[in-house]
């Protein structure tokens, strides 16, 4: 598909990305910007950073709002600001999430990180498709809501226990969220990027791309080169767009055949 069609599809839209001063939101509010969106709101609890990335997309159609996710009355608030600033909501990118501070087994789950990881990845995934959702209804704006998960979701992981448990808790928010707002012409999905170069694989030891591929590589189909930011902002960009208007209640995995993988039965 070429630029301009894409330019063509979201030219107009009015857009949020939880998440945005960072990693896989960043990408994808410049993504966002670059296909034409009208406006990109980036929310997000890091000031320095959200200005910072707001100021570089373009403050005539960027801007950056501090809001934790999992405060509903902020998100309620930010939606607000946004439709009101911006005349409307047609784009609501969930992506804001985060993992454990340590390694995490069911033998020795830290429920205090657990509460924390659940706290930002499930519970602030349904605030931000609650309030979005809310104010597309109000509107009457046949909206588009997507929502990072994970191939973690599929695929467990030996650590990160109450990361696996969140990601696959935005895969039911996610079907459950697109069956009931279907008939207000709100789509649905998420993207379930897997070993893609964030800041957060970096707290997880992969500070690189390099690192990135030599530790995911062996995982994946597709040889040769990591999976960065910019593949899953292409996907969001897509599901956004009216390129996929008839499509909603999908988990689009970006992944390089991650998940496609057969086991290994030589050993």
């Amino acid at each position: 598909m070429s630029n301009n069609l894409m330019k063509k599809k979201l030219q107009g839209k009015v857009a949020i990305v939880t998440g945005g001063a960072s990693g896989i939101g960043e990408t994808t509010a410049r993504v966002l910007a670059d296909h034409g969106a009208r406006a990109v709101v980036i929310a997000d609890i890091q000031p320095e950073k959200g200005r910072a990335v707001a100021e570089s997309i373009g403050l005539q159609r960027c801007s950056y709002v501090q809001c934790d996710v999992a405060d509903e009355e902020q998100v309620a608030a930010m939606v607000e600001w946004t439709a009101t600033a911006y005349g409307g909501l047609d784009i609501m990118f969930s992506n804001a999430g985060t993992v454990s501070s340590s390694p995490q087994t069911i033998l020795d789950l830290d429920f205090s990180e657990y509460e924390r990881v659940m706290r930002v990845n499930a519970r602030g995934m349904a605030v931000c498709v609650k309030q979005a959702a809310r104010k597309m209804v109000e509107l009457g704006t046949r909206g588009s809501i997507v929502c990072t998960a994970s191939t973690a979701a599929e695929k467990a992981m030996v650590y990160l226990t109450d990361y696996v448990m969140s990601k696959r808790a935005v895969l039911g928010l996610m079907r459950s969220a697109s069956l009931q707002l279907g008939k207000h012409g709100i789509r649905v999905n998420t993207v379930s990027p897997g070993g893609v170069h964030t800041p957060l694989a970096a707290k997880q030891g992969m500070e690189t791309p390099a690192d990135m591929e030599k530790y995911i590589g062996p995982y994946t189909s597709l040889k040769g080169a990591p999976l960065m930011g910019e593949n899953v902002a292409d996907a969001v960009a897509f599901l956004a767009s009216d390129e996929a208007a008839f499509v909603t209640g999908v988990d689009l995995v970006v992944d390089g055949g991650m998940i496609a993988m057969p086991f290994d039965l030589s050993n």
